[in-house]
């Protein structure tokens, strides 16, 4: 029995019926897990005061970033992420700054794991209080678009500790930090990687594709 140990949001809020405990039979073939994040050239994804100010976005990366959005299944977050984007997306300022980015980020069912919320306001979110790994786990074996974890840094500590990310996207801006916070920072062994595809925005910009090396 699929149960993700959840509190569910309230009634106007949308889930979609593929996330409900239901019987499921599994596939030979798991949902990935996908990590995606801009990073600085030393390798911090936020600054002081977690300050993403710093994000170098233009045309071309909100035109990747609507190609990427209409590949995700659903969006996996930790409480301070969640708590941004929740800030942000279901607004007005929003929609008139990225309409379209606003509709899909919206739409996309999406999961938050905190034990210490007390409840979500964002539409198609779920909120999960229990056991993280064995939920992601569950979810990954429900048939669908691959997931995608946006910012969350501690909860990508997490489930890189628990083997369960299959691909991180690392965006690095041509910018040095100097301080700031790594999304890795709770990580006490090394990940070995293998570079699956690379892209170069002409704003400078560098995606690399990675993929952990895992033991036979």
């Amino acid at each position: 029995m699929y149960n993700l140990f959840i509190f569910r949001p309230a009634s106007d809020i949308l889930v979609s019926p593929e996330y409900e405990p239901v019987l499921r039979q599994k596939e030979s073939v798991f949902r990935k897990i996908i990590v995606f994040n801009m990073l600085s050239v030393d390798g911090y994804f936020e600054g002081l005061n977690r300050d993403i100010n710093w994000h170098n976005v233009d045309e071309e990366f909100n035109d990747f970033a609507i190609e990427q959005l209409n590949t995700v299944g659903t969006l996996l977050f930790g409480r301070v992420t969640y708590q941004l984007m929740e800030s942000y997306w279901p607004t007005p300022d929003s929609l008139q700054d990225d309409p379209i980015v606003e509709g899909l980020m919206n739409q996309i069912p999406k999961f938050v794991f905190s034990k210490s919320l007390k409840g979500v306001n964002w539409q198609n979110t779920t909120l999960v209080k229990g056991d993280a790994a064995e939920a992601v786990t569950s979810l990954k074996e429900l048939p669908g678009k691959d997931m995608f974890v946006f910012g969350s840094g501690e909860f990508v500590s997490y489930l890189a500790q628990h083997d369960l990310i299959d691909e991180y996207r690392l965006i690095f801006s041509p910018i040095v930090l100097g301080k700031g916070n790594s999304m890795f920072k709770n990580l006490n062994e090394r990940i070995q990687l293998k570079l699956v595809n690379s892209r170069v925005f002409s704003s400078g910009n560098v995606l690399l594709y990675y993929q952990p090396i895992r033991k036979e």
